[in-house]
């Protein structure tokens, strides 16, 4: 188990509480438990939220729930999920030391609106913080007559702390079109915000290039699965649930975000994603920022995830900012300037760059990142001139 200080070090990075980067790593071993216990590595397919932030987001909204889809309707059974829950409990306590005691472990079997059984289950745990009382829990929605459209996929599960295992975490998911089309349809069913977040992000990915004729077909089955028409941007702008979206916004967001961006800066790119969709118009191919400050070491390319840089300077809420469209007041040379954040690179002298525009004139700027003295996201939205290349992953640039 990491020491309380890791998980320290990551909340100042992502200027978030120790109790959300606590559940953040438990639920990265809990995933590996499920993963390895043989009766659920191939039956149950990861979706979600924290799939989301799990295996296809490293920067992202920390969520707090686990969803699956059970391919075998015989396991929801009190028993079965009881005693299979105890034995990955012990593995969980064997391999990283997080204590899940038996006495936290609960599901409740209901009908749920289709007629249909789903299990919402609770599991509690004391991890790095030490922490006494009751166990802060974390809960599983498990369903079994959710339509799977297509072929789930491995993923590698994003599990940043240092006793990783060696081999890595890896979680049967949905598919990305699958996840895009069933997130669009859950924005449309029940209007929740982070249903909208989630979707604007996901048509944001350029690394993935989605086939979007078969996030339509799949939308199309899941909605008729559901019965429900195929929604349009239409359908939401004239639905009496978008004042609720907004809000909603804050209350059901605000906890999960370093800072929360604006509602109506998701709003308005929601026409975005259905006329891309539906092939309205094609999505802006941007250029990579200019780069100044050196000669480049091109063989050098930021850390895939979330990453503890252990540095006075919080360079993961500058990631964050940049997948949220956010300005950036940076402190640099004793005066603030506010920057849009858009790409990262290293001298072959070894100093780290990022590479910014002024948010008010519009000039490019790049900072050594050893001389920043200071970050603090602000509420101000950018719309992107340059490719926002702050990461990468598996080398394939991540622009969000």
């Amino acid at each position: 188990m990491i020491s309380k200080q890791e998980v320290a070090d990551f909340a100042r990075e992502f200027g978030l509480s120790v109790q959300v980067i606590e559940k953040d790593y438990v639920l990265g071993w809990l995933l590996a438990g499920i993963t390895a216990h043989p009766a659920l590595a191939n039956s149950w397919v990861f979706k979600g939220g924290t799939c989301l932030k799990k295996c296809y987001f490293e920067t992202y909204r920390f969520s707090e729930d686990l969803d699956f889809t059970l391919r075998i309707p015989e396991q929801v059974e009190q028993d079965f999920l009881l005693n299979t829950f105890n034995e990955i409990a012990e593995w969980v306590n064997d391999s990283a030391g997080i204590e899940i005691p038996p006495d936290t472990i609960v599901f409740d079997i209901y009908d749920n609106p289709r007629g249909k059984r789903s299990v919402m289950g609770k599991v509690g745990y004391y991890g790095p913080l030490q922490r006494r009382g009751d166990a802060p829990r974390i809960k599983l929605d498990l369903t079994d007559d959710e339509k799977l459209v297509l072929a789930p996929v491995q993923r590698a599960v994003h599990h940043p702390y240092s006793d990783k295992p060696e081999a890595g975490i890896q979680v049967l998911a949905y598919d990305f079109e699958e996840v895009f089309a069933e997130k669009i349809r859950a924005l449309a069913e029940r209007e929740r915000p982070r249903d909208l977040y989630d979707v604007v992000h996901l048509y944001r990915r350029d690394d993935f290039e989605p086939n979007r004729a078969l996030i339509r077909t799949t939308l199309e089955s899941k909605c008729q699965f559901k019965n429900i028409p195929v929604p349009t941007f239409e359908d939401f702008q004239n639905s009496a649930g978008r004042q609720e979206l907004e809000t909603d916004w804050e209350s059901m967001l605000a906890h999960q975000l370093q800072k929360l961006p604006p509602f109506q800066h998701f709003w308005r790119e929601l026409k975005d994603v259905f006329d891309w969709l539906f092939e309205v118009k094609e999505k802006p191919r941007l250029a990579v920022a200019p780069v100044s400050g050196g000669v480049m070491d091109k063989r050098w390319t930021p850390p895939a995830m979330m990453h503890a840089w252990r540095t006075g300077v919080p360079l993961e809420a500058i990631r964050f900012a940049g997948a949220n469209r956010l300005c950036v007041n940076l402190r640099y040379q004793n005066s603030v300037r506010l920057i849009e954040p858009y790409s990262l690179s290293r001298t072959q002298e070894g100093n780290i760059l990022l590479h910014t525009v002024r948010h008010n004139d519009g000039e490019s700027r790049s900072y050594r990142l050893d001389r920043i003295q200071g970050v603090e996201i602000s509420n101000i939205s950018f719309v992107p001139r340059y490719a926002i290349a702050l990461t990468s992953s598996g080398g394939t640039m991540i622009v969000t």
